[in-house]
């Protein structure tokens, strides 16, 4: 069995693609994508931030010392509007990023004109910041207009946050940080892990069966004197070292991206949170995954021994990673807990297990409980895997 295993091995360390989904996918190319998305979408708000926005004011005679204030920041520009000027249409051409409209109440005190209305016309359907900078403003002239009032009505300090807001609703958030960012999240991890350790062992289980019978090399695999069991079972262990392999490499890369982006770029968050997560909750991880690993080579060769060609093991297998999927999502639902039936569904109380080891929170008891329940289901394809290998009309369709 374990020539099987050397000589699938060195096929496989020998096949790009097979080590592009284990090793480059999970410490590379995913990093770079989320660095990537991370680093544009940081931009976008930055430039939206930082753009010179051109306006016009309908009204600014009601309210000329907050016009001066806008026009006096350098981060605005702004824009005479003709008489009976279509400025919604000129702000859908972009000619002007927003119009303000004062009413003839706009610089009156509270107590004689009462409250005052600020229209803000925008094309809001993309990205842009300017309700937040245009708010800068309004917090400004509401908090005169409320200071004015209070100091008509000779109202003490003490008493005037009591007026504003008569009763406070004060939360006490007793969870730690770790607990309140992993379950945050905590869910997306284990969706990483469980597809790239999937797509780690997807193109060697399609090569080392389905892809032996179009090769026609199988036959003669047949002939060597070796029983069935022990040739699926050194294909068996193949996939499953590329799967866990993948999942090693994810871990690791996890981690290491972690520490660089946390320390090279100085985010607390991070640091914080890298720092926080235990070496035994990164090992517990890995065991954890080991026999999900398991249960997707048993299921992979099983499909890939049941496929007449590598493309028909490929479109199996395309349409598995939605079943995979299913149960990742229900276990980043809110409100899904380790507890009840939850604990007991396959594949969705790993992912679940894993979010708790991210927050901190993990019961180490039910943890061992989980481990058995998936190692016995694992056993379980194994076994079905071993006899579908032996299945002459599944071997030979």
């Amino acid at each position: 069995m374990w020539l099987v295993v050397q000589k699938e091995l060195k096929e496989l360390l020998r096949d790009r693609k097979t080590l592009f989904f284990m090793v480059a996918l999970p410490m590379l190319v995913f990093p770079a994508m989320f660095g990537a998305i991370g680093y544009f979408t940081s931009k976008a708000l930055d430039d939206a931030q930082n753009k010179v926005l051109n306006f016009a004011v309908i009204g600014a005679q009601y309210h000329p010392e907050l016009v001066a204030k806008i026009s006096e920041d350098e981060s605005f520009s702004i824009k005479e509007l003709a008489d009976g000027a279509d400025f919604k249409q000129q702000i859908k051409d972009k000619t002007l990023d927003f119009v303000i409209e004062l009413d003839a109440n706009a610089d009156g005190t509270v107590l004689d004109a009462g409250q005052s209305t600020l229209k803000l016309y925008l094309n809001d359907a993309g990205l842009n910041m300017v309700e937040s900078r245009i708010e800068e403003y309004v917090a400004t002239l509401n908090e005169n207009k409320r200071q004015a009032a209070f100091d008509t009505l000779s109202v003490p300090e003490s008493k005037q946050l009591a007026l504003l807001k008569p009763v406070v609703l004060e939360k006490v958030n007793i969870a730690e940080a770790r607990e309140n960012w992993g379950e945050r999240i905590g869910g997306l991890i284990p969706y990483m892990l469980f597809i790239l350790c999937l797509q780690g062992a997807m193109v060697p289980a399609s090569d080392l069966a389905a892809g032996e019978k179009e090769r026609g090399t199988l036959e003669t695999l047949l002939l060597v004197p070796l029983d069935r069991t022990q040739l699926v079972m050194g294909k068996f262990f193949t996939v499953l070292v590329a799967a866990i392999v993948a999942a090693l490499v994810t871990i690791f890369s996890m981690a290491f991206w972690g520490i660089m982006i946390g320390q090279g770029m100085a985010i607390t968050f991070i640091q914080d949170m890298m720092t926080q997560i235990a070496i035994i909750d990164y090992i517990l991880m890995f065991v954890m995954l080991v026999p999900v690993a398991s249960i997707f080579a048993a299921i992979l060769l099983s499909l890939s021994i049941y496929a007449r060609s590598y493309k028909e093991a490929q479109s199996y297998m395309g349409s598995l990673i939605m079943l995979v999927i299913l149960p990742i999502v229900v276990a980043m639902a809110p409100g899904i807990t380790l507890e009840g039936i939850w604990a007991w569904v396959p594949l969705t109380n790993v992912a679940l297990a894993i979010k708790e080891l991210i927050k901190g929170t993990m019961d180490y008891y039910a943890l061992l409980g989980i481990l058995t329940s998936t190692v016995i289901i694992a056993g379980a394809l194994l076994a079905f895997c071993v006899y579908w290998f032996k299945q002459e009309k599944v071997l030979f369709r």
